[in-house]
């Protein structure tokens, strides 16, 4: 690992000391934290209330098999994802018509900011596993009743 000599070790963030996103924290954030698999806080991992993180929401989510969420985004929040067992259907709208992405084992999908979407587990046996990244310290998930394209006017405004 690089360090820079007369760098500032601790950037500011713009919050008060002692709080994570704005939240009191009583996780010290001037370490590595280590999250173990059995000690997650339901599905979340990393978070302000988990760890102190600021401005990252990790977690792992399982999808039973012959299931599907509701049409949904997630607010100003870009969503990383990376499938960890199974076989994840991931539906959007192109304009057009519902795109429907097939991903595997090792495969990473961006969801960006307010983009319409669900997620599909077509296997009657296997669920699918799942590991989250959002850039809001909360998981956002706004239902909506139909898919349909984000235009980039739209995405702009918000």
């Amino acid at each position: 690992m690089t360090t820079r000599e007369g760098a500032d070790p601790a950037p500011s963030t713009g919050l008060a000391p002692g709080t994570a996103g704005g939240v009191p924290s009583d996780q010290p954030n001037n370490r590595v934290h280590h999250i173990r698999s059995g000690e997650l806080d339901g599905y979340t991992a990393i978070s302000g209330g988990t760890v102190g993180s600021r401005r990252l929401w990790m977690g792992r989510v399982e999808n039973p098999p012959l299931s599907a969420t509701d049409n949904h985004h997630h607010g100003a929040s870009e969503a990383g994802i990376y499938v960890v067992s199974g076989h994840p259907v991931f539906v959007y709208h192109d304009g057009t018509r519902e795109v429907r992405l097939t991903a595997h084992p090792g495969d990473f999908l961006l969801v960006p900011p307010f983009v319409p979407h669900r997620e599909e587990n077509p296997d009657p046996n296997e669920p699918v596993v799942v590991v989250i990244a959002r850039t809001t310290q909360e998981p956002i998930k706004v239902s909506v009743p139909e898919l349909y394209q984000l235009k980039e006017v739209e995405a702009e405004a918000r």
